[in-house]
């Protein structure tokens, strides 16, 4: 399959990139500076372009089978909350996915697989009040932002899946996933790479067409 990742050079992005590369897709890397990816796999492809700018999304979507989107904001929370976001547009997730969508609708591609977070919408009603103090003072903008690339998705008509992660950390080691379409986490903690094999089969597979999928350790 040919898949386009959306936010390849963040932490999620990079570990998608490399288990479609793992599976054997043809896989395009869309970001500001695509060149951040190191690898030489000859199947990965490059495209430095703005979500924000429809006509580089428009362009880099066309002709491919599947698209994964891993928008988000590097930067520190706290600074974010304190002064906004220096490096990215504070509403790069609804905004740019609103730009794949459209062009997904334009080029005829179907599947979209997009990382989305837990406690956005029913499932932060799932949060202890503990998360409910974190997220309404560090990641409130966030969120918000989140629950409207949520609608986005859901309402664009396209074959969507929307995976949401709890907390995600770096450790390789701890690959274990619990998936809930209840919006169930056992745990506030998954590894990246784990997040990631789910979107890659998530983009293969037509599993969990339609489903917003809670995603933590198990």
């Amino acid at each position: 399959m040919k898949i386009i990742v959306i936010g390849a050079t963040g932490g999620t992005g990079r570990a998608v990139v490399e288990e479609l590369l793992a599976h054997g897709h043809e896989v395009t890397a869309f970001a500001r500076r695509p060149n951040a990816l190191e690898s030489s796999d000859p199947r990965l492809h490059r495209f430095a372009g703005d979500v924000m700018n429809p006509v580089d999304v428009g362009r880099a979507i066309q002709g491919h089978d599947a698209v994964v989107v891993a928008l988000g904001i590097r930067e520190n929370p706290l600074l974010v909350r304190l002064r906004g976001s220096k490096g990215t547009a504070m509403n790069v997730r609804s905004a740019g996915t609103h730009n794949v969508v459209a062009a997904m609708q334009e080029h005829g591609v179907r599947r979209l697989v997009v990382m989305s977070t837990y406690g956005v919408n029913e499932t932060w009603d799932r949060l202890s009040l503990k998360w409910k103090l974190i997220f309404s003072l560090l990641l409130k903008p966030q969120i918000a932002d989140t629950e409207v690339q949520e609608r986005v998705v859901r309402n664009s008509g396209l074959d969507w899946v929307i995976a949401r992660p709890v907390g995600l950390t770096d450790d390789g080691e701890d690959s274990s996933l619990f998936a809930s379409t209840e919006g169930e986490a056992r745990h506030m903690n998954v590894s990246r790479q784990a997040v990631a094999r789910f979107l890659a089969e998530a983009a293969e597979r037509p599993s969990h067409v339609s489903q917003s999928v809670a995603l933590s350790a198990a």
